[in-house]
Order: C-alpha cells, then structure tokens, then sequence
C-alpha cells in the first residue's frame, strides 16, 4: 500500500522527511515551507500506523523500508535528500545502506545505529489509560494524559493526533494497539554489511542523549563520510527545541549540494 503524504513545492530537488515514533508529516510543514522556498520539493511522509497511512499488525524497519521504496518508485523519485528524526532517522538510514543511489545526502536526527532498550513505557501507559469511545473533548483527553505525563511539549506533540471521526467521536490517527506490540522493534539496531559513501550529517540535541562519544564508531562504520554536530540549547526534539539553528544547519549542509 502506498503511504500517504504531503508534498510541498515542485522540482527535481527532492527532499524526503520522515517523522519519529507517534508523530507525522504534518509536524514537520513549517521546515517543508522554508525549505520550498529555497527551491527544494518536500515530501512529508506518514509511516504506516501513522498519521493519515494504513494501520498495519506488522511494523519493524524491513517493512518501513519496503513502504518507502514503493513509495519513491510509486513517485519516479530517481534521488533525494532523506531526513529523518528518531525513528524515522532509524527508517532513513535502513533505506540508505540498502538503496544507496536513491539518496545523494543523508540528514540523521537525533538517533544512532545502535539498540536502544525499550523507554516509552510511560506514553504507551498514558495512551493505553483511557477509551477514546468514552471522551467528548479534547480537554478530556489532556486531563488523562496529565495523570501519567507532565511534560506539556510532549502532551500537546500527542494530542495533535486527535482528530474527530465524527462529531461525537474522538480517535488517535495512530495506531497505538500495533505500536505497543511491537515497540522492541523500534529500538533495534542497524545490522547491514553495507556502508553508505555520500555526504551524512548527524545532529544531535545538546542536552539528549540519544547519541553520546561512543556512537561516532558505530556511526562512522556505516557512514564514513559522517559528520556529527550539535544543536545548542536542544534536547531530543532538536527541531522544535532551537529551530533557527537546526534550520540553518541543514540549509548550510544541504545547499552545498545544489
């Protein structure tokens, strides 16, 4: 099945954003805008059992890599920019070791080729807490979330996934049943024989720690031409935390190319 996306801006200077783990295209529509405007055409994509794309039993990266091949053969995308934050970083380096003369240059951010143990525990509780067929309201929604999860950056990144079946009914555009069951998945690691040759930039939030010193082995054994920078005054949602600079970093790194 084809992935839904959103594609914003036309050309041949194609950039491809997939989002991390419970999120979507639609969170990353304001970089896609700038990014059009310095002639680059923007697909946001929805991985499966996200946002507005088919809700699956099976997810781990072998199917999120076969989703994205279908969609770029579906488009006639012959190359790309691929980006990729959390576990769409995750996707994006998959597809890049398997289908490397699909992607000029790669941008990763915030996560590394290595496992990572399962920590998503408390929003999976969070989401798991409440029916959906019992909740009127939006309001609702937040006052159960705020029993488990106090970070309001991250309440408000959850609830932009509600949206109204009807007008008497609430759901989730992600598929929580099918991401709690194989949540292990998400944190697997890299394991290809391949290395990718062409430009990679990691980024990483100051005060993440998602990637730490010992990553830039791992990192640099797939990805030799790997260059690891940090994004002052971030944690690990880089892009919302200090958007100006994350911007600038990959404009500077991406328009050397173009």
């Amino acid at each position: 099945m084809l992935l839904h996306s959103n594609i914003i801006g036309e050309g041949n200077n194609i950039v491809i954003i997939l989002h991390g783990l419970f999120g979507s295209g639609d969170n990353w529509k304001t970089y896609a805008n700038k990014l059009k405007s310095e002639g680059f055409c923007i697909h946001l994509i929805d991985q499966r059992n996200h946002g507005r794309s088919f809700h699956s039993n099976e997810f781990n990266y072998d199917l999120l890599v076969k989703d994205l091949k279908y969609y770029i053969d579906h488009n006639k995308i012959d190359n790309c920019i691929l980006i990729g934050h959390s576990m769409g970083g995750k996707t994006a380096m998959n597809f890049a070791l398997q289908y490397s003369r699909y992607v000029s240059d790669l941008i990763i951010i915030d996560i590394a080729p290595k496992l990572y143990p399962i920590h998503h525990d408390k929003i999976i509780e969070a989401l798991a807490s409440f029916n959906l067929e019992s909740i009127s309201s939006r309001g609702e929604v937040d006052q159960k979330l705020s029993n488990y999860i106090d970070d309001i950056l991250l309440k408000k990144f959850l609830l932009k996934n509600l949206y109204w079946i009807n007008k008497n009914k609430l759901a989730f555009r992600f598929n929580l049943l099918s991401l709690s069951n194989n949540i292990s998945n998400v944190g697997e690691r890299v394991k290809h024989e391949s290395k990718f040759l062409n430009n990679t930039l990691f980024l990483k939030g100051e005060y993440s720690n998602y990637i730490d010193d010992n990553d830039k082995i791992e990192i640099t054994k797939y990805f030799p031409k790997a260059s690891i920078l940090t994004v002052p005054d971030s944690n690990h949602w880089v892009h919302v935390d200090n958007p100006d600079n994350f911007f600038d970093t990959i404009l500077d790194f991406i328009k050397d190319k173009y």
